[in-house]
Formats: structure tokens, C-alpha cells, sequence
């Protein structure tokens, strides 16, 4: 545990990240870049269950298109796997299982009114490639993900809801289940954090995602229903801006759990980031 944790906090400062936008950790969300912005993002992302942990780092490089329109290539590397793996993503442009994915972010809706304050709505659509040949005893193929999702913003209060879908391709007699999912965030920036720069900004996040995995297929059998358990997670996240810089962190811990007794509940799920907007 202490080596991958040096790992980790060795590894951030000698790069420059950017996180999207000033949105959640792990829920949906609606930023885009603005035209010709180039972004590079990292995350260190750990899943635990009753007897595994999973560490992995995420890297993310996103362009802007148009101020509406943004792709993203993310790549991982995967210190840890979880032995029986989870169905669930990090978040918008993040699968949480090592997957290398190629996204597509279109805004298709955004109204400003008042001072400060935005209501938008964003569509993902992406394809990705596993990095393992078996995700526990099955073998693991393409997928495609799509989502939505609409937020709210203003210099106090922040809001988004959305869902989301990942389909997995058959691989010979074998299939993962796909992953209907929905996530709803709700931000705060309290008053003491409205001065401008070099005052520093911190925002309180309260984020939740409910997961509803189908079965696996193993050698064409389905595998049993509860195998793959109903979750609903929820958690604190936490942002913090000072000058170019920024500082995220947060964790989402189980609520609801449909799992059956000889499968290893979850226990938690963390993230951390460092960034630079460059």
C-alpha cells in the first residue's frame, strides 16, 4: 500500500493536469473547452472491496473543437486489478476498469442568465478497448458508452443530473453485462470563498451514482443475477483553485448494495487530483 501511495504522490508534480471544468469527481458533467483548448488530465483512482483493491492512474487529453464540441483520448495504467472487477466507470471520460477510450462531448444546449449563472446540457458518446483478455472469468471485449447529462451553475450553487448506458461487445461465447447507470451532484462554494485571486477558492461537493450491471455471459450461459449487484454509492468530493492551480479529491462509499453473499461487497471508492491550467 505505502509503495503505490509513493508511486502516486511521486508521480503528480512533475505533471501538468487540468481538470474539466469546476465539475464533480465522479458524477456527470456538462463543461466543455472552449476552441482549439487543449487540456491534459490525471487521476489516481482506487476501488476497494471486503478482500481486493484496484489502483490505477487515468490520463485524459481532450481539444476543443468548437466551444461546444470537445474530444478526449483517455489511457490508463493499471497498477492493481481487482480480481472480480466491478461494472461502473470513473466518470463522463474515465472507465474505472482500464479500458482505453476515445470520446466525443457535445454541448447541445447552454443558456447564461443573471450574473454568473448557466444552465447547460451535454451529450458523451465513446467507444473503448479493454487492456486485459479476461475481467474475472470472462473475456472482455469492445464497448460503446453513451450518456447525458444537464447542469446548473452559478458562483454559490452547482447541480448536475445524468445517465448513461455501456454496451460490451460479445467475445467468442463470453459477454460482460452493460451498465445502465445515473448520477446526480450538488455543489456548494461557500461565501468565504468569493474573493478573486490570490484569495483561495475552495467548492463542497455531495455526489452519488447508481449502477444496475447486467449479468455476465460465461461459455454462452448467463452467469447468476446477483452476481453482478445493484449499487447505489454516495460521497463527499472536494475542489480547490488557487491562481492555475487545482486540487480535488474525494470518495464515494455504499448506500445500497444487491449483491449476493459470496460476492465481495465494495467498500469504497477514491479519486485524487492535481492540476494545472495551462
Amino acid at each position: 500500500m505505502k509503495k503505490y501511495l509513493f508511486i502516486i504522490i511521486a508521480f503528480f508534480p512533475l505533471i501538468k493536469i487540468n481538470a474539466q471544468g469546476h465539475g464533480p469527481l465522479y458524477g456527470l458533467q456538462t463543461p466543455t473547452l472552449a476552441k482549439g483548448g487543449f487540456d491534459f488530465n490525471a487521476a489516481a483512482m482506487s476501488i476497494a472491496t471486503e478482500n481486493d483493491q484496484s489502483f490505477m492512474i487515468r490520463y485524459v487529453w481532450s481539444y476543443g473543437i468548437t466551444e461546444d464540441v470537445q474530444v478526449n483520448i483517455t489511457t490508463p495504467t493499471v497498477i492493481n486489478r481487482l480480481s472480480i472487477p466491478t461494472g461502473t466507470r470513473g466518470n463522463s471520460n474515465m472507465p474505472a476498469n482500464g479500458d482505453i477510450e476515445a470520446s466525443i462531448w457535445y454541448r447541445f444546449f447552454s443558456n447564461a442568465f443573471g450574473v454568473g449563472k448557466r444552465i447547460e446540457s451535454t451529450a458523451v458518446l465513446s467507444g473503448s478497448a479493454p487492456t486485459e483478455k479476461n475481467r474475472g472469468q470472462t473475456k472482455v471485449s469492445n464497448s460503446l458508452h453513451a450518456a447525458v447529462s444537464t447542469g446548473y451553475a452559478s458562483r454559490t450553487w452547482y447541480a448536475w443530473v445524468g445517465g448513461g448506458y455501456q454496451y460490451y461487445f460479445q467475445k467468442g461465447p463470453d459477454q460482460l453485462g452493460d451498465l445502465p447507470y445515473g448520477s446526480l451532484v450538488v455543489g456548494y462554494r461557500p461565501n468565504l470563498f468569493m474573493g478573486d485571486y490570490p484569495k483561495p477558492d475552495w467548492r463542497i461537493f455531495v455526489e452519488s451514482l447508481a449502477e444496475f450491471p447486467g449479468n455476465n455471459s460465461f461459455e454462452g450461459q448467463l452467469t447468476p443475477p446477483s452476481e453482478r449487484g445493484k449499487k447505489v454509492m454516495i460521497g463527499p468530493s472536494f475542489l480547490g483553485l488557487y491562481g492555475a492551480w487545482g486540487l480535488s479529491f474525494g470518495a464515494l462509499f455504499p448506500a445500497y448494495q444487491d449483491i449476493n453473499q459470496n460476492i465481495a461487497k465494495e467498500k469504497y471508492r477514491l479519486s485524487f487530483n492535481i492540476s494545472y491550467w495551462l
